[in-house]
C-alpha cells in the first residue's frame, strides 16, 4: 500500500491527540453505556427483578470485553510500531492473526457460556437467595447475550486495530452505530413487542452485530496495509509479540470485576455494623463506581488514542517526540482527574441524585463520604492509568502489566479487606466501613510512587536513545 502515515511523526502532538483520542473516548463511553441503557429500559418495562438479572450477567460481558481488548489493544500497539519501522509485512499479518484469535476465542467463550450457563449464573449471583423470577430473567437475558459474544468481541477487538490504521473516526462511528441501534430497538422490543428482558438482550446483540459488520467492512478497505490470504495463518512468533502488549487492557477490565465483587461484599459486611446498614452502602457504592468508570473511560480513551501515535514514533526512532507525547498525555490526564475531583468533592449529593432521589438522610450522608473519600485521589489514579497504557504503546508489556497488577490486584483487594479490620480495631466496628473507603486512595498513592519511578526511568531511556541516534547519524554520513 502506498498510504503514508508519516504525518504521525510530523503533525503537532496536540492536534494528533485530539484526532485520535476524542473518537476513542466516545467509543469507550458508548461501550460502557450499553449495560446502563439496558438497565434504564428494563427498569421501566420489567422492574427490579429484570435489573437484577442484567447485573448478574454483566460480569460475563466484561470478561468478553477483557479478552477482546487484550487482542485488539495488543495488536494496535504492535501494528503501530511495525508501521513506524515501515514493516508492512508484519503489520498485515498481525491484523490477520488478531482477527483469527478474536473469532476463535469468541466462539469458544460462547460455547462455554451455553454449555455451563446454569453453573455460571449461580456463580455470579443467580442462586436460591434471589427470587425465581430474577433467575428466569437472568437465563433469558444470558442466553441471547451469550449468542452475541463472538460479534461483541469482534467489534471491540477491531476498534483499536482500525484506529491503528489511521481511521479513529470510523472506529468511533462503528461503535456509535451499534449503540444507537440498541437505544432504538430497546423500547421497540421491550414495550412494542412485549419481549421484556429477552427483548433488551436481542436489541443489544443486534447493535453488536451492526458494529461487527461495519468493522468487517473496513478490514477489506484498510489504508496502511492490505490483508492477504497468508495474513490469516497463525504465527506463534507474532502472537508472542503482540498479545502481551494487550495484557494490561485485559487486566484493567478483569480486575475491575474482581475488585467490585470484593468491595461489594466487604462494604455490605461492615456497613451492617454501622448506622447506615447494609443496603445503603451497597447502593451508593455501585453508583459511585459508575461515575468512576465514566472518568476512567475518558482517561483510558485519551491514552489508548495515543497508542498508534506513540507506537509509530517509537518504531520510527522519534524518541524525543515520544517524550513530548508522554508529557502532554500525563498532563492532560492530570487535568481530567482534577476536574473530576472538584465535581466529586463539591457536588456529591447532586451527582447521587441523578440516579434517583431518596428520602433517607443517611443515604446522602454516606454518598458524601463515598465521593469525598473513596475518590479523593482521582488525579493520581488518572495519571497511573495513562502511564500503564503509554508503556504498553512503547512495547514494554512487563512494566505496564506489573504496575497494573500492583494497582488492581496486589494493593486494591488486600487493602479493601485489611483496612476495615484495622479501622474497626482503632475506631470501633461501627466505623470500620471507613477502611473500605480509604482503601482506594491508598492504592492510588502507593501505585503512583512506583509509576513515577518507572516513568522517570522511561524518560531517561528515551533521552538516551535519542542521544545515541543523534551521535550515530554523523558517523553514517561519513
Amino acid at each position: 500500500m502506498d498510504h503514508n502515515q508519516n504525518f504521525l511523526a510530523t503533525e503537532k502532538p496536540g492536534k494528533l491527540m485530539r484526532k485520535y483520542a476524542i473518537p476513542c473516548i466516545i467509543s469507550l463511553l458508548v461501550a460502557a453505556l450499553y449495560n446502563i441503557v439496558d438497565q434504564i429500559f428494563i427498569g421501566w418495562g420489567v422492574g427490579a427483578e429484570g435489573n437484577g438479572a442484567t447485573n448478574i450477567v454483566f460480569p460475563l460481558t466484561v470478561l468478553s470485553l477483557a479478552i477482546a481488548t487484550m487482542i485488539g489493544d495488543g495488536a494496535c500497539s504492535y501494528i503501530s510500531i511495525c508501521l513506524g519501522q515501515k514493516d508492512t509485512e508484519k503489520a498485515h499479518r498481525t491484523v490477520g492473526n488478531a482477527v483469527v484469535l478474536t473469532v476463535f476465542s469468541g466462539v469458544v467463550l460462547m460455547a462455554v457460556f451455553l454449555l455451563f450457563f446454569q453453573k455460571i449464573l449461580v456463580l455470579f449471583g443467580a442462586n436460591d437467595t434471589v427470587s425465581s423470577l430474577t433467575r428466569q430473567y437472568a437465563q433469558d437475558y444470558f442466553f441471547y447475550i451469550a449468542l452475541g459474544t463472538p460479534f461483541y468481541m469482534f467489534g471491540q477487538a477491531m476498534n483499536p486495530i482500525i484506529r491503528s490504521d489511521g481511521s479513529p473516526r470510523f472506529a468511533m462511528a462503528a461503535t456509535l452505530a451499534g449503540a444507537i441501534a440498541n437505544i432504538i430497538l430497546d423500547p421497540i422490543a421491550i414495550f412494542g413487542l412485549h419481549w421484556g428482558v429477552m427483548g433488551a438482550a436481542v436489541a443489544t446483540v443486534a447493535g453488536q452485530i451492526l458494529t461487527a459488520a461495519l468493522s468487517l467492512f473496513y478490514l477489506f478497505r484498510m489504508k496502511a496495509v492490505r490483508l492477504k490470504k497468508k495474513s490469516f495463518f497463525l504465527s506463534g512468533h507474532l502472537i508472542r509479540h503482540f498479545l502481551p502488549l494487550g495484557f494490561t487492557s485485559f487486566l484493567s477490565q478483569f480486575s475491575l470485576v474482581l475488585a467490585m465483587a470484593v468491595i461489594n461484599n466487604v462494604i455490605t459486611q461492615y456497613g451492617a455494623l454501622s448506622v447506615f446498614g447494609a443496603d445503603t452502602p451497597l447502593a451508593v457504592q455501585g453508583i459511585v463506581m459508575k461515575f468512576y468508570q465514566i472518568v476512567i473511560s475518558i482517561v483510558v480513551g485519551m491514552a489508548a488514542g495515543c497508542i498508534p501515535i506513540v507506537g509509530y514514533n517509537y518504531g520510527a526512532g522519534c524518541f524525543s517526540r515520544c517524550r513530548r507525547l508522554m508529557r502532554l498525555l500525563l498532563t492532560s490526564e492530570a487535568i481530567v482527574g482534577a476536574v473530576a475531583l472538584l465535581l466529586f468533592q463539591l457536588f456529591p449529593v447532586q451527582l447521587i441524585s441523578l440516579f434517583g432521589t431518596e428520602n433517607d438522610a443517611l443515604y446522602y450522608t454516606f454518598a458524601e463520604y463515598a465521593f469525598r473519600i473513596y475518590l479523593c485521589m482521582m488525579i493520581l489514579d488518572c495519571v497511573n492509568k495513562a502511564a500503564f497504557i503509554f508503556l504498553q504503546s512503547l512495547g514494554r508489556p512487563v512494566e505496564s502489566t506489573l504496575l497494573s497488577l500492583l494497582r488492581e490486584v496486589i494493593l486494591a483487594i488486600p487493602l479493601a479487606i485489611l483496612l476495615p479490620q484495622l479501622f474497626g480495631m482503632w475506631f470501633g466496628m461501627e466505623n470500620a466501613f471507613f477502611g473500605v473507603l480509604v482503601s482506594m486512595p491508598c492504592s492510588a498513592i502507593l501505585t503512583f510512587i512506583a509509576t513515577a519511578f518507572v516513568i522517570l526511568s522511561t524518560a531517561r531511556r528515551l533521552r538516551r536513545l535519542e542521544k545515541e541516534k543523534t551521535e550515530a547519524q554523523p558517523a553514517q554520513e561519513e
